[in-house]
């Protein structure tokens, strides 16, 4: 079965300005990156619209709510998954978001809060190699 490109709308958090529209050919997930006209975007939020055609709801279109941002350079890859911020720490929030609770908008260098977790239960992250 072939994949259609879907309608993406790309919105602007704060406010509401439309960014865009394109035809993506793949999902994308709130804490994705992307690249619109020179400027890196995170995703915060991705709706769908349907559309009722012959009595049944057919997915007509995505919006991703976006705001402007830069791409960490604390990011490490954790069971998987992309995260923010330094994973050795208790306060980490470990995702794509949001660095901690203490220090969401970092740096986490330096950090007067740092509490490393017990040996026992610390999870090995593997540094980012770049985007």
């Amino acid at each position: 079965m072939e994949l259609k490109a879907l309608p993406t709308d790309i919105v602007l958090s704060e406010s509401k300005t439309v960014l865009g529209h394109l035809k993506m050919d793949r999902s994308l997930y709130p804490g994705t990156y992307i690249d619109i006209d020179g400027h890196t975007y995170q995703i915060l939020v991705r709706r769908h619209q349907y559309q009722l055609k012959l009595g049944r709801y057919h997915l007509h279109k995505a919006i991703v709510h976006v705001k402007k941002t830069v791409v960490p350079e604390e990011r490490s890859l954790l069971n998987g998954t992309w995260v923010i911020g330094d994973t050795t720490c208790t306060y980490n929030a470990r995702s794509e978001l949001m660095r901690c609770a203490v220090n969401p908008i970092g740096p986490c260098q330096g950090c007067i809060h740092y509490s490393s977790i017990p040996s026992h239960s610390a999870t090995k992250a593997q540094p980012s190699q770049g985007r």
